[in-house]
């Protein structure tokens, strides 16, 4: 006999309903005791590319967090981060110096990088899968 599929909640961090809208899409998933986040950029407040890449990537970063907190997350509830990097041998360190400021001590998550060609303007993207931790 099939179970039924749990719930799948809509998770959006304060601010930002209007550009989810827009596109079409939401910036989290819950399901379960999993948290699904969509890639995050850093986008200014008028949804354009940070300019500065190191600043890109840590206001991605940023927006990231800003998700893990609506859902009651933090990076060390991440178990899963996917990267993408339109010119990842010239992006490393920048992102390896953000990343180190942000993700807490062993054991990391487990992290996949990806180069692209194309990122709507951007030149970084994060996605993540988080547990979600229980009430206490």
């Amino acid at each position: 006999m099939r179970q039924a599929a749990p719930t799948r909640d809509a998770i959006v961090p304060p601010g930002r309903q209007a550009l989810y809208e827009r596109h079409r899409y939401s910036a989290a998933i819950r399901s379960g005791d999993l948290l699904f986040v969509s890639g995050q950029v850093g986008s200014r407040e008028d949804g354009s590319p940070e300019p500065d890449f190191e600043a890109q990537v840590a206001l991605a970063f940023t927006r990231l967090s800003a998700v893990l907190a609506a859902a009651g997350c933090t990076f060390d509830d991440v178990v899963d981060v996917t990267t993408f990097h339109t010119d990842p041998a010239a992006q490393f360190d920048a992102v390896m110096r953000v990343r180190d400021g942000v993700i807490g001590a062993a054991p990391y998550p487990n992290w996949t990088a990806v180069g692209v060609t194309w990122l709507a303007g951007f030149d970084f993207e994060i996605k993540a899968i988080a547990r979600i931790p229980a009430a206490a």
